[in-house]
């Protein structure tokens, strides 16, 4: 490994490059030149100009021939202040824009350019930077590299110039990888995660980058006890080239043996920590499933603490993954407020304990009181159920529920075993499969005359679901797609038993279009087969309108309405929405967006007298993702419908 001998990560890997490479020829590099100032046309001079610094001068001493309290000439140079400027030249075909970037970054003369120096000051951070271009330059490989330093006058100004001179590219003669043959058949691999080979520049970022490079194959193919030496670079002065020489241990090819956890952790036994894991007893040992078991671990939110490292098993060809794990605190209590168009005021406060059931057995009571909506419910849910990602819930709840097109009272039993994905491990592909019991007493009106009616359901389902996820982020997609589809076989007692299906179909696609513009769509499609829409639960039809559908409208507030102008739902739907999603400034973006869609009372949506929203939206990037803030209005509203709807939640509209 390199010593970290800079202040900064990537300077201290070049500048140790230069410092670990000798060699038998080895030079010290030239002193710095002292910072010559060039005097000013005599057309340029002012009289009240502060006198240029003579070579050498770092420190003013005191003239002892001045009296107390008089300043000296050198200290009246020393007092004038002012800005300057810098640049380098020389460096153009070389190093790139990272090593322009390193040097900016460390740099004295950039790092108080706003601010005034005098002289003496400008003299010392040009020979600092001046040293620190050369050190830069050798981890470039250009060990012959000299700076030499100068002031110009340019606009009335000072500027420092560090003129460099690289000299030759050094190269390697000869790489050697001691040890490498132990691998047998893998140690090609290994040497060609390596990378280094002869006639390579002797480049520091690369000799670094190849070292990580190896000591991480070698933990990929399999060999958890390897080791893997520092670099050592010889520099021959007089031909101008080095070799380069690292010893590598590999040990012999290990196989995952078992898991043991530490003892009385409260969290998990080593039974679940398998479940989590990704690899199985007799797979080849890979260093990445072990980080990636750590990872998953820690984001269960039930450890504080996750030490996960290979050791010797008692099977000489086996390697044990030892767990050690601290407890963190299990409980959450969570509060919410909000209000919202067509759903109310609302209120809701919830208690979790994340292990009640262990392992990873979630236990949930929550409560909401609101205008339109109250409710007691709870949930279990048991986290990576015989394998990661996989979650089983269990839920019951009581409900009321009141909403223009109904109102109802509902007691609900569900279960559903399901793949899911989250914002640590996106998943390409989730799905779920469930049973739902629902008992609902349910009010609305007969449509084509308004009386109203109560009627008791009594409805038994089988949701299932499945979805593909092609898109690059969770939270914030800009390019890639996403399908998913849901059916729901349902059977309903009311009266008489029959049964029927739902169906939707969701898609969204996103492009980007430049760095800072992305084109955002989706379609919604849905149907319910099997039963006149009148016959089916209102609380099981399709509904339209809001901020998760088409924005500009209140919540539900799409399609046919009875003769109060309440909606009363369908049995198909037909959405859509488009949006330019554009970076403004800093972490703000701006939104512009068009939605449609609609509801139909019969099976197969027809596209018809779609209603339109529009709007713009306003996004503010956070760490955990995109915060949105929409204001729509609808383009060809029906009789009621409000002139503005405003939608606040965390993550895009789709």
């Amino acid at each position: 490994m390199w010593p970290d001998v800079g202040r900064h990560g990537v300077l201290a890997r070049v500048v140790t490059g230069a410092m670990l490479m000798t060699g038998p020829a080895f030079a010290q590099t030239a002193p710095t030149p002292p910072l010559v100032v060039p005097p000013a046309p005599m057309s340029d001079v002012d009289p009240n100009d502060a006198l240029a610094p003579l070579p050498d001068i770092g420190v003013d001493w005191p003239d002892l021939a001045t009296a107390p309290g008089e300043p000296t000439a050198a200290a009246s140079t020393v007092a004038a202040n002012f800005r300057y400027g810098w640049r380098i030249d020389g460096v153009d075909d070389i190093g790139g824009p990272l090593l322009r970037q390193r040097f900016k970054e460390l740099s004295v003369l950039a790092g108080a350019e706003n601010k005034e120096a005098n002289a003496a000051q400008l003299d010392r951070r040009a020979r600092q930077d001046a040293d620190l271009l050369v050190t830069l330059l050798k981890g470039d490989g250009y060990y012959d590299a000299t700076v030499a330093t100068r002031v110009e006058r340019e606009r009335g100004r000072p500027v420092v110039v560090l003129a460099a001179a690289p000299g030759p590219l050094y190269r390697f003669t000869g790489v050697t990888l001691a040890g490498v043959e132990a691998a047998g058949a893998k140690s090609a691999t290994l040497r060609d995660a390596f990378g280094v080979k002869p006639s390579d520049p002797v480049n520091a970022d690369a000799i670094a980058a190849a070292e990580a490079n190896l000591r991480t194959r070698v933990g990929e193919e399999g060999f958890p006890f390897a080791t893997v030496g520092d670099p050592q670079v010889t520099v021959d002065r007089a031909t101008q080239t080095a070799t380069l020489e690292m010893t590598v241990a590999p040990g012999t090819v290990r196989r995952f043996g078992r898991i043991t956890v530490n003892p009385g952790n409260r969290v998990f036994d080593a039974a679940h920590v398998q479940d989590i894991a990704r690899f199985k007893p007799g797979d080849t040992y890979e260093t990445s499933e072990v980080d990636d078991l750590r990872r998953a671990l820690v984001q269960t939110g039930l450890v504080s603490t996750a030490e996960v490292r290979a050791v010797p098993a008692a099977d000489p060809g086996a390697v044990d993954i030892a767990v050690r794990l601290e407890p963190a605190p299990p409980r959450t209590v969570a509060v919410e407020l909000g209000y919202g168009t067509g759903e109310g005021a609302r209120s809701e406060v919830s208690w979790t304990h994340r292990n009640l059931l262990p392992p990873e057995g979630a236990v949930t009571l929550r409560g909401v009181a609101g205008t339109r909506e109250q409710l007691g419910q709870i949930t279990f849910r048991r986290n990576n159920f015989h394998a990661r990602d996989r979650v089983l819930t269990a839920q019951l709840s009581a409900a009321h529920l009141r909403r223009d097109a109904f109102d109802a009272q509902t007691i609900s039993l569900s279960a559903a075993l399901e793949r899911q994905t989250n914002i640590f491990f996106q998943k390409t592909w989730t799905w779920s499969l469930g049973a739902e019991l629902v008992a609902t007493d349910e009010r609305d009106v007969i449509a084509s005359t308004g009386e109203p009616r109560r009627r008791t359901f009594l409805i038994g389902a089988l949701p299932t679901s499945l979805g593909y996820d092609g898109s690059d982020d969770l939270l914030n997609p800009t390019r890639g797609f996403r399908l998913s589809g849901r059916i729901s076989p349902e059977v309903s007692l009311q009266d008489t038993v029959f049964g029927y299906t739902r169906v939707q179909l969701d898609a969204s696609k996103y492009q980007p279009v430049t760095n800072r513009v992305v084109l955002a769509g989706r379609m919604r499609l849905g149907t319910i087969l099997g039963a006149p829409r009148d016959q089916i639960a209102p609380s099981r039809r399709f509904y339209a309108g809001g901020g998760a559908s088409v924005r500009g409208y209140s919540f539900q507030s799409i399609g046919p309405r009875d003769v109060n102008n309440d909606p009363i739902g369908g049995r198909s739907l037909a959405e859509f929405a488009i949006e330019a999603r554009v970076k403004a400034f800093g972490n703000f973006g701006v939104v512009p967006f068009l939605d449609g869609g609609n509801i139909y009372t019969g099976g197969l949506p027809d596209f018809s007298g779609l209603r339109y929203g529009a709007g713009v939206g306003v996004r503010y990037y956070s760490n955990f993702g995109p915060i949105r803030v929409d204001v729509g209005t609808p383009i060809n509203p029906q009789p009621g419908d409000s002139r503005i709807a405003v939608y606040v939640s965390l993550g895009q509209a789709f």
